[in-house]
């Protein structure tokens, strides 16, 4: 009997034993009775815009104006590099601008010249061809004296000789005119090299003055600096590390799992934990989703399509904004761990920035309950 007993205690243990541990796993998994609308992950870090400052130059560092980790706001001087040879650069280029402006303005005198020139040379013809027609009107009346007698043969000739005197001396002027335009053609297509040259002599003052500007390196963005490895005497070329800029603007990525982004849309309110402060817990808004899951931005992308296939859930990026005042938020540094924590069942907020408008694109559109 009492063998029977213990044999019946046994069993209902069994049993009992058998039950928990279903309960627990249904639990562990959040399978039904005990699915959730609430979704966490610990997979979700705090990200901000971290910005490398190097020179576009080579140089010698001149002066270090701020120190580890100090707050900057934007256009305030972090580097200077020396700038003597920058500086000498600058009034070289500016130097040979003056001589092409010079030159330019030579030729503009040039060309005048040729135009005086071309209108002297016209009035030569002018007046040659005016010798000529006398020459051969005096040889016409000289011809018909000789027909009657009144003038020499030797008189003729002299006529003769002067109407082709005056012929070669139109035909030179002629030719000088001719030469008077082409000098001009030269000279208007030399205008345009000229200019061409200005021109390069310009872009070289500009990129001078470039160069001499960027022998001060300064914050781009308000934040804060984090180490500084410029020194004072320190070669440094174009792309050398000098520090790095953190934006003021932060936010957090979290990265859920594919079977708990049902449901969440734009604009739900997210509550996050910290581990660097601790129990504190801030609170903030999803504002959109990556459009592709991690595994699709990995270098090595995986292939399924051949073997033997076991479901892997994959995680989706969901970028959340930080909710202004919250005193805490100041403390927060990109690349701090996260517990981000989202109720699926909670109303979306729609006055934050990235909640979902009225007319909700479809990749903003509320994701469907797995």
């Amino acid at each position: 009997m009492l063998a029977r007993a213990t044999r019946h205690i046994a069993t209902l243990f069994a049993v009992a034993l058998g039950i928990a541990g279903v309960v627990a796993v249904l639990y562990a998994w959040k399978l039904p009775p005990f699915t959730s609308t609430m979704k966490v992950t610990e997979d979700a870090y705090v990200r901000g815009r971290v910005t490398t400052l190097a020179p576009q130059l080579a140089g010698q560092i001149a002066e270090v104006a701020v120190t580890d980790f100090q707050p900057v706001h934007a256009g305030d001087v972090l580097v200077r590099i020396d700038d003597d040879i920058y500086r000498q650069r600058l009034a070289q280029a500016e130097a040979t601008l003056a001589e092409r402006r010079a030159a330019l303005a030579g030729n503009k005198q040039d060309r005048i010249v040729a135009e005086a020139k071309i209108r002297s040379a016209d009035a030569g013809v002018a007046s040659a061809e005016a010798t000529l027609k006398v020459a051969e009107a005096n040889l016409g009346r000289i011809d018909k004296l000789q027909s009657r007698g009144v003038a020499t043969k030797r008189e003729a000739d002299e006529q003769g000789l002067a109407r082709d005197q005056a012929r070669a001396t139109r035909d030179q002027a002629k030719a000088e005119a001719d030469q008077a335009r082409q000098n001009l053609a030269a000279i208007a297509t030399n205008r345009r090299s000229l200019e061409a040259e200005v021109a390069n002599a310009q872009a070289s003052v500009r990129l001078a003055q470039i160069d001499l500007d960027n022998t001060v390196i300064t914050a781009p963005v308000n934040g804060r600096l984090g180490e500084v490895s410029a020194r004072v005497g320190q070669y440094v070329t174009s792309g050398t590390r000098l520090t790095t800029l953190v934006a003021e603007d932060i936010w957090v990525v979290a990265n859920f799992k594919e079977t708990q982004v049902g449901g969440m849309t734009p604009g739900l309110p997210v509550s996050f934990t910290v581990d660097a402060l601790g129990d504190a817990e801030l609170s903030g808004t999803i504002e959109r989703f990556s459009p592709a899951t991690g595994s699709e931005f990995s270098v090595l992308s995986s292939s399924n399509a051949t073997g033997n296939f076991i479901k892997v859930a994959q995680r989706l990026p969901v970028r959340i904004a930080i909710d202004p005042g919250q005193p805490l938020a100041e403390r927060l540094a990109p690349g701090m761990s996260v517990v981000a924590r989202v109720d699926t069942a909670h109303p979306a907020r729609s006055d934050v920035a990235g909640a979902a408008p009225r007319t909700v694109a479809a990749a903003d559109a509320p994701l469907p309950n797995p």
